[in-house]
């Protein structure tokens, strides 16, 4: 049962909603614009870069969880296998992440930072934390731990309802600007090709920072 499914049982008997259920409604609103906000931002402190909103939250992955196969990067970023693969070619351009032998599957390459990458994902996330700081000094960390706790779980139960709906068709001629790369290329390599070792899954983004 949902969580939206359940705020429903609890409505009184007019079918008004309920105050938890409103408040929910009021969060699930505001993450679609929040997350657009959060990628403008992330995009506006990286021009010159030559890196993307996308290719940021790729290189903060790598650093956060190790070496990954492409497949495992897509899963832990709730995104299909295609859009990561893009990304970790033109960050391999940029000599920010290398292939490296996979012991568990030899057809499938992990995935790892350079020095010069870590470097980088490094120097960006300091910024952001010293930003964050100033700006949002006035949240507690009770605050902060209680919206990861509601996040994850509407987290939860939206990733059971999106793994039961059809996948929407994409409009022809529209295009995914997150995708794009522009700025000055570091250092050309060929592209990483990389052999799933999984299915992949839907391209639905789970809360993440971006």
């Amino acid at each position: 049962m949902s969580v939206i499914e359940r705020g429903r049982r609890d409505a009184d008997d007019a079918g008004r909603a309920t105050p938890t259920e409103e408040l929910l409604y009021g969060v699930i609103r505001r993450l679609w614009p929040l997350h657009r906000t959060v990628v403008r931002a992330v995009e506006r402190e990286l021009a010159g870069t030559g890196l993307t909103a996308g290719e940021h939250a790729l290189l903060d992955a790598l650093r956060t969880e190790g070496p990954r196969t492409v497949p495992q990067l897509a899963r832990t970023m709730g995104l299909d296998r295609q859009p990561v693969q893009r990304w970790v070619n033109h960050a391999a351009e940029l000599g920010l992440v290398v292939t490296a032998p996979n012991p568990a599957h030899r057809r499938s390459s992990l995935i790892e930072l350079t020095t010069e990458g870590a470097e980088v994902i490094r120097g960006i996330q300091d910024f952001e934390s010293t930003e964050l700081r100033q700006r949002l000094a006035d949240l507690p960390a009770a605050d902060v731990r209680t919206a990861l706790h509601v996040l994850d779980r509407i987290g939860e139960e939206f990733h059971h309802l999106a793994s039961d709906a059809p996948t929407p068709a994409t409009p022809s001629g529209t295009h995914n600007t997150s995708d794009r790369h522009d700025g000055p290329v570091l250092r050309k390599t060929g592209d990483i090709k990389d052999t799933p070792d999984a299915p992949s899954g839907s391209d639905t983004p789970t809360p993440q920072h971006p």
